[in-house]
């Protein structure tokens, strides 16, 4: 066994002497009449394999087969004309020299060995997950180890389509390619390949791939969000605050922060085709009165886009209207008559109000109106009007009461006649009507018979009907009389009789006078004009006929 590694410088001479001989030997005597044959097992071994070598030669008497190599090796074996040795721990790619002696003549034969190794690493350079569409993509793959180098290529692949191939050079071997992104390339994995092709060898083509990277690509804007916030809201009401991105590729993975100064909004988030949007509700309460900044921030691919605007929280709790002196747990402010009534209103400290009536207050001022409620103050509406300005918004806001004055009744003899004369079987209407409040009842009672009268409503009137009636008109606050005398006046069908039948004869006289006057009123005479017999017939009034006989 031979130690790996070179020989000792002691075997260097022989060896050397040995080529200078078979250099220097003439052209005639270097032509060998038998060959040493080196015939290996395998030319081509993975490295660190180990192989058979067997040096062989037809010369009949031949001596001193030997095998000069620097690789570790091991004699398995010799016979007359060969000699056969194992090489372990191959490494690298070596030239095995056979030689020996036929009949004093030097003999040789030499071989190549092939060592090949699989690459030992193959890593696609890291690349940002995301990248813009329109932008170039670099992909760089680096191979370490690999031999023999001229079989072995280097791959660049987006899924299985080949991007770039080269031949790897240089140790560690730099392969780049550069792609343009598209929108196609979202979701696509890129890799790294290395291919050793040895089939040629009469082994086989063998690959070695990286582990794959999954680019994502996007679109973002340069356009702002669409911010739409409601300019104010009041204290215990919410509102909507809508954030929209047109053009956004893939708008399905985009991030959407809505954010209210420091509080951070809960967004219903949808996205359709390219269009990104997102939808919170802002509630206002006390702790967030002022004005505040609303931010909508969209992030892709490690980029984003912002857009605010300002939302003003104000509260407006007015007017506040209040009526003293009133009667508690009724549904409307109710005083008696002749109460001292204070109607004031209010509406907070940044709020100026306007009280019907009562004389104007500066901002943050109660209005006062003071009153001494009578009969006619009921059913009275007061209004009260409150102003606020917010943001150089003006704001109004209105509210009124109405003041319910309970007082006696009262009936007013121009609704109510005390005198009245009514004719027997004839129908009538007793109008009378009595004031208060509440509405007080009214009933008229005859005095001797106590039989009641109808009151506003029509009924045939009677002889029984005569006399005199007591009405009164009662609520909750007292009473009120009045005093009816109704005469009822009985028929005469006698003068009736008489006044039809003067009239009937009136009526027959003056048809007879009218009758006479048509038919004797008048008189024509015709005289027959004897001088003339072609003259017809004409008439002749009277003073004519008589005129005529006096001349």
């Amino acid at each position: 066994m031979v130690p790996l590694g070179p020989l000792p410088g002691t075997c260097w001479i022989p060896l050397i002497s040995l080529l200078l001989v078979y250099c220097l030997l003439p052209p005639g005597a270097q032509g060998q009449k038998f060959l040493l044959q080196v015939e290996l097992q395998d030319p081509v071994v993975p490295a660190g394999g180990s192989l058979l070598v067997n040096c062989s030669t037809k010369c009949p008497n031949p001596k001193l087969i030997s095998l000069e190599t620097f690789l570790l090796k091991e004699p398995v074996g010799n016979g007359l004309g060969w000699a056969a040795f194992r090489l372990s721990n191959v490494t690298t790619d070596s030239n095995v020299l056979c030689s020996g002696f036929c009949n004093g003549s030097q003999m040789t034969g030499s071989s190549n060995i092939t060592v090949y190794r699989f690459p030992e690493h193959v890593e696609l350079a890291s690349m940002s997950l995301w990248k813009p569409v329109g932008k170039n993509l670099t992909l760089r793959c680096s191979v370490k180890g690999g031999a023999p180098r001229t079989h072995l290529s280097v791959l660049l692949l987006r899924g299985e389509e080949v991007l770039s191939r080269q031949l790897a050079v240089g140790e560690p071997a730099e392969v780049t390619a550069t792609v343009l992104v598209s929108r196609n390339d979202h979701g696509a994995n890129f890799s790294c390949r290395t291919e050793l092709d040895l089939r040629p060898q009469g082994l086989g083509l063998f690959q070695n791939n990286s582990a794959p990277s999954h680019l994502r690509t996007f679109v973002l804007p340069v356009t702002p969000p669409r911010l739409i916030v409601p300019r104010l809201l009041e204290v215990g009401t919410s509102g909507l605050v809508d954030c929209t991105l047109d053009g956004l590729f893939p708008a399905s993975e985009a991030q959407v922060q809505l954010v209210l100064g420091d509080q951070m909004l809960n967004p219903k988030v949808s996205s359709q085709g390219d269009t990104l949007k997102a939808t919170a509700t802002v509630t206002a309460n006390t702790e967030l009165e002022g004005t505040w900044k609303i931010v909508c921030n969209v992030t892709l691919g490690g980029e984003s886009q912002e857009t605010q605007e300002n939302l003003t929280i104000y509260s407006f709790w007015g007017p506040i209207m209040n009526l003293s002196g009133t009667i508690m747990n009724l549904s409307e402010p109710t005083v008696l008559e002749g109460t001292t009534v204070n109607v004031t209103c209010t509406a907070g400290p940044r709020v100026q109000v306007m009280l019907d009536g009562a004389p104007a207050v500066t901002t943050g001022q109660l209005a006062l109106l003071q009153l001494n409620a009578t009969q006619r103050d009921d059913k009275r509406s007061f209004f009260c009007n409150a102003t606020l300005e917010v943001d150089g918004v003006v704001l109004h806001r209105n509210r009124s009461v109405q003041l319910c004055v309970l007082y006696g009744p009262k009936i007013d003899p121009t609704k109510c006649p005390q005198h009245l004369t009514w004719k027997d079987r004839t129908t009538q209407v007793l109008q009378c009507q009595a004031s208060g409040n509440p509405v007080p009842q009214l009933q008229c009672l005859h005095k001797v018979s106590k039989m009641p009268v109808p009151i506003e409503i029509p009924f045939r009137v009677k002889l029984e009907h005569s006399g005199t009636y007591h009405c009164w008109a009662a609520n909750s606050q007292g009473t009120y009389n009045i005093t009816v005398v109704i005469n009822v006046q009985a028929r005469n069908p006698l003068t009736v009789t008489i006044i039809i039948a003067v009239f009937v004869t009136l009526g027959l006289l003056v048809v007879i006078a009218a009758l006479v006057y048509v038919f004797w009123g008048r008189s024509d005479i015709y005289h027959v004009n004897r001088g003339s017999n072609r003259l017809p017939l004409t008439t002749e009034q009277p003073d004519e006929a008589l005129r005529e006989q006096l001349s």
